[in-house]
């Protein structure tokens, strides 16, 4: 994708607080970009998303937000955190608890991935833009 455009990033202690902060982040940002149309999903793709990196890792969360240079693009989204294993997909059977971040987000966002980074990986996801 082309990052050309806006962006809005953050960082949070690991801590439980960190994904209301994160949600709460995302919420505002995409209102000031009159985005609020994709502000629930993506609050839930990155409460999915900062929640596995609190189950897994034990340094600080990244979220960062790219907002399309040009209508009918894509917002690219990004968690970052300091553990280097990608995250693992799995099939959660009904009585599991936890298991199904990754399968809501593959069937929700446009595409995702994951890349390594200098200090962890980043979970990256993109959701079509409303024109």
């Amino acid at each position: 994708m082309d990052a050309g455009g806006e962006r809005a990033a953050w960082t949070f202690p690991a801590d439980p607080g960190a994904v209301r902060a994160a949600r709460a982040a995302v919420r505002g940002q995409l209102g000031l970009w009159d985005l609020d149309s994709l502000g629930d999903l993506t609050a839930l793709l990155v409460s999915e998303l900062v929640t596995n990196a609190l189950r897994h890792a034990t340094g600080p969360i990244g979220v960062r937000l790219t907002r399309p240079a040009h209508a009918g693009d894509v917002l690219l989204v990004e968690v970052s955190d300091p553990l280097p294993e990608p995250p693992r997909r799995r099939a959660a059977r009904p009585e599991d608890e936890s298991g199904r971040g990754l399968q809501l987000l593959a069937s929700a966002s446009h595409r995702w991935g994951t890349r390594p980074g200098a200090g962890g990986k980043t979970v990256w996801f993109e959701l079509a833009v409303p024109r």
